[in-house]
């Protein structure tokens, strides 16, 4: 939940620049991101490589209908990013079509995420805190009188059940690894969703519907 106009980076880029003697920023050509910018470094981040049509989909389940990403938005976006030194692309065989374009973070790019959400993420935390309290308030008090009791009830419960998502999901372990079915490669962040090897989906059920989807354009 990254909000304003830009994300200002010349700050943090100083910072490495004093932690790490070699030079890593000398293709990158941009000082600032936006907001949608820095989601989707966030996102090619957690899925170590990633397509554009995954990174969609993936984005789509992020905002969860209160915004739609469109090829017409996020491709011209991804090679933005590429131009300015954020993201690297390589063209890969998939198991079940031809070839495409997958993205990953150069190494700037990553310091960088890094760097921005690490000084941020408390304050990022409370952000999300106070957002739910305003909506939640907002929702019981829309309702009349006579049933804001079971409102009031159905949203703490909502509420424990997002928490008990949150920890179950967060990454208990750094030794977490994971097998692509088509490869083979042990993957080892947790939260990635396609191998970084051979961009296969590490869940079958994603690979079912990029089947059934290919199928259904015949």
């Amino acid at each position: 939940m990254w909000l304003g106009k830009s994300l200002d980076l010349e700050e943090d880029m100083e910072e490495i620049r004093s932690k790490i003697k070699r030079e890593i920023f000398d293709n990158v050509k941009k000082r600032r991101l936006t907001p949608l910018e820095f989601t989707i470094i966030e996102h090619i981040f957690n899925n170590q490589i990633i397509s554009g049509y995954d990174l969609i989909r993936v984005l789509n389940e992020h905002f969860a209908g209160t915004w739609e990403a469109q090829s017409g938005t996020i491709y011209p976006l991804l090679s933005k990013l590429k131009r300015d030194g954020f993201l690297k692309v390589k063209t890969v065989k998939t198991q079940i079509g031809p070839l495409r374009k997958v993205y990953s973070l150069s190494e700037a790019g990553e310091e960088i995420l890094k760097v921005k959400v690490n000084k941020n993420f408390f304050d990022q935390l409370k952000f999300v805190r106070n957002v739910l309290i305003e909506l939640s308030s907002i929702y019981i008090n829309s309702f009349p009188e006579k049933v804001k009791e079971d409102k009031i009830k159905e949203v703490q419960k909502l509420m424990e059940e997002i928490s008990e998502y949150v920890i179950e999901t967060i990454p208990s372990s750094v030794e977490f690894k994971i097998k692509c079915n088509n490869c083979g490669s042990e993957v080892g962040r947790e939260g990635a969703r396609f191998c970084p090897y051979c961009s296969a989906s590490l869940f079958e059920e994603d690979n079912s519907k990029e089947g059934d989807t290919k199928k259904s354009k015949k």
